[in-house]
């Protein structure tokens, strides 16, 4: 083990040198590429040890986490956010126990009731409104609700522009180009704006679910597209055989369009749910004080004025941790699928 441990490591260095310092230019130009790296990284690292200021972030994570969800109940989101964090890590690292992994997905869909039980309050709890909820936690509430009302609707969109009846299938098509060919920025303002118009009067829907559906809307055509390419991959003979074993139209979609969709589509729909937990920052431009908007209101405060790098730095970490781990739970996730796959 340790002889080829040894040789592995000598055969790694004789390919970088060989690829990097094989003539006179390509090793002036390593060189100055590495001192460069280097210059970056030393200063960089300086900059954040010793020369910033890490006030405006340990005095106001709560601010982050909970945006000016009352001090007194913060463990309510607390609770739904370790909940989160744990469901996570048991996906990734649990044990392998059958019973377990049978009940991970009953797991994942309980923690949407139970997000909203601790947030909204009721049944025990004190009711707080949603004009309080903020930073992290309103992020990710934001991100879950668009995410699991657009796949649906993105599914049936994808099916209704592949299928035969004309009517619906141009409609699907009108819709799915137009909401594409709209910024999002201006579908949330429809959203924030617009909807309470035509609303009857004395009829009130909360400005966080307003932005759920504004997102929904945008979200589910791209997703409408992606399940639509996962469906035209799959062979029409999958089909003859289903009608040939006396399978109905609902049967087929069921059982093999569906499921085979998603899997295909499942590196796409996982891009664009990382995509919607950033986009999810435009809402603080709207006035919903998300995690961007609480760092925007943190440096409205006069004692951190001129601390934005620091602010924008710790944000953009948050934004990296979470977009990191969404996409390690998908790889995760398609891993299993394709061993399933390659078992059955």
């Amino acid at each position: 083990m340790t002889n080829i441990s040894l040789n592995s490591i000598i055969i790694f260095f004789h390919k970088i040198r060989k690829d990097l310092f094989s003539n006179v230019f390509n090793t002036f130009m390593s060189l100055v590429l590495i001192l460069s790296i280097s210059l970056v990284f030393l200063n960089t690292f300086e900059w954040l040890i010793f020369d910033a200021n890490w006030k405006v972030v340990g005095s106001n994570l709560h601010l982050f986490a909970f945006g000016s969800f009352p001090s007194d109940e913060q463990w309510r989101p607390a609770i739904w956010i370790i909940s989160l964090l744990g469901i996570s890590i048991v996906t990734l690292f649990g044990p392998k126990w059958k019973w377990l992994r049978q009940n991970l997905l009953i797991a994942w869909i309980s923690t949407i009731p139970l997000g909203l039980y601790l947030l909204y309050g009721g049944f025990g709890l004190t009711p707080i409104m949603s004009r309080h909820w903020g930073g992290l936690t309103l992020t990710i509430l934001l991100t879950t609700f668009s995410s699991l009302l657009s796949l649906p609707l993105g599914i049936v969109l994808a099916l209704c522009r592949n299928g035969s009846l004309p009517l619906i299938k141009k409609l699907s098509s009108v819709y799915i180009d137009v909401m594409r060919a709209i910024p999002l920025i201006s579908v949330l303002f429809f959203g924030q704006l617009l909807i309470p118009l035509f609303l009857p009067v004395g009829i009130e829907i909360d400005r966080v679910w307003r932005a759920i559906f504004a997102f929904t809307l945008f979200v589910s055509a791209y997703i409408a597209e992606d399940i639509r390419g996962g469906l035209q991959s799959i062979p029409k003979t999958q089909i003859d055989a289903a009608n040939s074993l006396g399978l109905n139209q609902y049967q087929i979609i069921q059982l093999i369009l569906i499921p085979q969709a998603l899997r295909i589509a499942l590196p796409a729909l996982t891009n664009q749910s990382i995509g919607l937990f950033q986009n999810t920052s435009l809402m603080a431009i709207l006035g919903l004080v998300e995690l961007l908007g609480v760092g925007r209101s943190i440096l409205a405060n006069p004692e951190f004025i001129g601390q934005y790098i620091e602010v924008y730095v710790w944000l953009a970490c948050v934004y990296w941790l979470v977009c990191t781990i969404m996409a390690i739970l998908a790889r995760h996730l398609e891993q299993r699928i394709t061993i399933n796959s390659g078992n059955f």
